[in-house]
This record gives C-alpha cells, structure tokens and sequence, in this order.
C-alpha cells in the first residue's frame, strides 16, 4: 500500500496517478486517509503526552516514599490511576483509527509509473516491440483445443468430468511436453542466477494481504474456509512473503527466486472462443520470476526481466509481441507491467503469457520489507514479479503454430526435454 507521509507530502502526484487509473472516488478517500491520519497522530501526541506525564509523576512517587510523604505520594497515586485510565482509552483509540486508516489504505492501488499512460482497458495498452515470424498454416490450421482431441493429449472434457470446467487433463505426450516446459523454464532462470524455490500452494490471510490480493482479489481466490487458508492465484504470494517482516541488509540485495506452482482462480467465466481450451483456466502451472530489489536498481532490473523472457521466446521460436500497459489495465500492485503476448496463428489472436511487473515499495510496506542502507537507515525495497512463463498459453501457441499435416513439431530447444520431437 502507498504510505501516509508520501500520500501527505504528494497529495497532487498521487490524485493524478489515480486518475490514470480511473479509480473512482479517488479525491473523497485521499481525503479520508488524510483526516484520518491526522486523527491518528493527534491521538498519539495525546497518548504520549499522558504516558509521559504517568513517568515523570511514578518517579516522584518513589521520592516523596523515601523521604517519608505518604500521604503526598498517595494522592499522587490516584493521580497515577486517572492517567492510566486515560492512557487505556485512548489506546484504544489509537488502535481503531489505526484499523481504519489501514483499511483506507488497502482500497488505493499503487501509483503508476510516469511512463504509463492513462487509459480505460487493454485497448489503451502499448504496442513497444514484437519480433518472431507468424508462420502461413493455411486454411486448414486447427486450434489448439481440436489439436489435443485430434492426437488425444488434453482432455477437457474428463477434467470437467472429475472436477468441473477449466480443470484439462493432460495425457501421454500433452503431460511430457507440459512437464518439458517446465524443467526448460526453471533451467533458463537457475542458469540466469535465480534461487529455484518449492513454496506452499496455500497461503494464510496475512500471506494474502502482504502482496496484495487482499482484500482486491478476495472473490477470485479459492478459500479453504475451515481453516481460513487461501489457494494461491500464482507464485509471487507465497515466494515474495518469504521475506515478510525481515530487515535486510543492503548487501543482502539483490534477493531473487524463480518457482514452479499450480496456480487457481475463479475467474468471472465468460462464454466464447476467447475462453476455449487452454486460453483460460481455473487451474494451470506456471514458473514465476521474483525479485527483492534496491530501490536505486529496481528498473535496472525490470529490464533484466524483459530481456530475459525475450530470450526464452526466441528460443521456443515463437511470435511474440510486448505491451506496456495503460493506467486502466494495470494490476493493483503495479507501478510499471509489461504484457508479454504470443501470437496464435490458428485463432488469428495475441495470448497473455506473461507480465512483467516493478512493484515499487508497494508490497514492501505491506510486508514490512526493509533493509538498513548504508547510512544505518531503514528503508523500503521494492519487489518485481515476472510470469517465466505461464503455461497453458504458450503451449497453446505450440501446438498451433508448430502443427503440420504429418504431426506438431517439438521446438528444437525442447526436444533433450521431452525425449520426441513430434506429437502424432
């Protein structure tokens, strides 16, 4: 969440960010943060005052006994009980504005970056690189969901069967190619110098609120109410948690871990070629890149990120293209995200396979992730989050954009994984 002081301190910065993001009621709630804090702070000015008035008079007590005062030093007992009396109300003042204001807070999404424009939807969003050759399949390409019925390697409707829609099965050489992925993804990002991790798929509350996806995306999460515990939407959560409530050191820094997880959302369902075989799932894999970073080199790294993923594509040969995101389709927690989209030359349409996100101090202020700078100061980090890649929707893309009339072709860089080079 954003902090009081700079909400205080960049009142017009940040009604302006809001703006692009078109989040609505934006000055009315800056408003109430601000009255609120001010609440706060003047209550705990007031607490101080009471707690320090109860010392100085506690150690005159013990004076005025030793000096033999009894009766002095009673009254100023009782005097001592008032005060406490007060100091225990207004404590619990403290803590509701506290609550209040915090509340306040987790409804704000972070501020975008001044490089992102304003803009309602996906729409809105920047083209800035694409790369890749869309192969000519002719007229008779099939998509990706007709392609696993035709070679028996998803089976859709037995994952309906067993669980319900947008639970696919993979089967024979559909699960070896998936489990493929997933080893090439993982190699790619050790190789680069990310820490592989294996993290819980279930999160606690405070696990959910650290990152982000509470209370914003509470309706999309599955929640294990008997023991209030939470199905992660991706990765991040649990991997970016790992560092809650710990001071680093700045030598500490960069912190950076790649992780393999299912992932589950409940998605709004929507109905449509859109949403067919794997271009929207309510379960699917996916490897994730996350980052603890200084704030002076998180950019510096954003890049790192995008040119990374640009290496993965360009080795599995696929089309790809990346947006920058407009104010109205970036995520609640991001201040910059690139959209990485593969082409699907059997559906004529751009897949999301991965965003790339700066996070800023955003998560950190949640998490109450710092670090001590080399001034001996504590300070925010920023965290960044990237998906290295999502799945369903790049194997999407291979199955259509490799498929011939003998078979689909195995991208050359998968074969050592897979241990065949074609799907017949």
């Amino acid at each position: 969440m954003l902090q009081v002081q700079f909400i205080r301190e960049n009142k017009q910065t940040v009604l302006e960010g809001l703006a692009k993001r078109n989040f609505a009621n934006a000055e009315t709630i800056i408003e109430k943060v601000l009255i609120t804090d001010e609440t706060r702070r003047a209550t705990q000015v007031s607490l101080d005052n009471i707690l320090a008035e109860s010392n100085k008079i506690s150690k005159e007590i013990g004076g005025l006994f030793k000096t033999g005062k009894i009766e002095e030093a009673n009254q100023l007992k009782a005097k001592t009980g008032e005060l406490k009396e007060q100091s225990k109300q207004l404590t619990e003042e403290l803590n509701a504005t506290a609550t209040k204001l915090d509340e306040l807070l987790y409804q704000i999404p972070n501020i975008p970056h001044t490089s992102v424009k304003a803009g309602k939807n996906e729409a809105d969003n920047e083209e800035i690189f694409k790369e890749g050759i869309i192969p000519d399949l002719g007229e008779n390409a099939l998509p990706h969901w007709e392609l696993a019925k035709k070679y028996d390697i998803i089976d859709f409707e037995l994952g309906a069967k067993v669980t319900g829609a947008g639970f696919p099965i993979y089967k024979g050489k559909g699960a070896r190619l998936q489990r493929a992925l997933i080893s090439y993804f993982l190699d790619k990002n050790t190789s680069a110098g990310y820490t592989e991790v294996q993290v819980p798929h279930l999160i606690n509350e405070a696990s959910g609120y650290g990152t982000g996806q509470l209370p914003d995306k509470e309706g999309q999460m599955y929640h294990v109410t008997v023991d209030d515990l939470y199905l992660i939407p991706t990765s991040e959560v649990p991997i970016t948690n790992m560092h809650r409530d710990d001071l680093l050191q700045e030598s500490d820094l960069p912190k950076a871990y790649t992780g393999y997880t299912p992932c589950f959302r409940r998605e709004a369902g929507s109905y449509g070629a859109h949403v067919r075989g794997l271009n929207r799932l309510h379960q699917f894999d996916k490897v994730e890149l996350v980052r603890v970073e200084h704030p002076d080199n998180s950019y510096n790294a954003l890049n790192n990120i995008v040119e990374h993923i640009k290496g993965i594509l360009r080795e599995l040969k696929l089309p790809y293209r990346i947006l920058r995101l407009c104010g109205g389709d970036t995520g609640f927690t991001a201040a910059l995200t690139f959209d990485f989209e593969v082409y699907s030359t059997a559906q004529n349409r751009w897949l999301e396979i991965s965003s790339a996100s700066n996070v800023e101090s955003f998560q950190a202020n949640r998490l109450k992730l710092r670090f001590k700078n080399k001034e001996g100061k504590s300070q925010l980090a920023h965290t960044l989050n990237a998906s290295s890649l999502a799945l369903p929707r790049v194997l999407a893309g291979i199955l259509e954009n490799y498929q011939t009339e003998n078979g689909i072709k195995i991208p050359e860089v998968l074969v050592p994984y897979c241990g065949f080079d074609m799907i017949d």
